[in-house]
């Protein structure tokens, strides 16, 4: 009987954890997604602004004079 009661305990336990289990690895997938889509974005920004030219150098040249 003494070990049967932490095997009922462990067996009733476990769709508990499993549960908590599958939160952690969802929340996990969810920060991994939203931190590539971040860099994705960032990167693309940075592309666009090399590839358009600005107006910043002129606009720096204008406050010197």
């Amino acid at each position: 009987m003494r070990r049967v009661i932490p095997f009922v305990l462990l067996v009733l336990a476990a769709p508990l954890l499993s549960g908590c289990l599958a939160a952690a690895v969802i929340g996990t997938a969810g920060a991994v997604v939203g931190t590539t889509a971040k860099v994705a974005v960032k990167t693309t920004g940075a592309v666009v602004g090399a590839v358009i030219p600005d107006d910043d150098e002129d606009k720096k040249d204008d406050q010197r004079h």
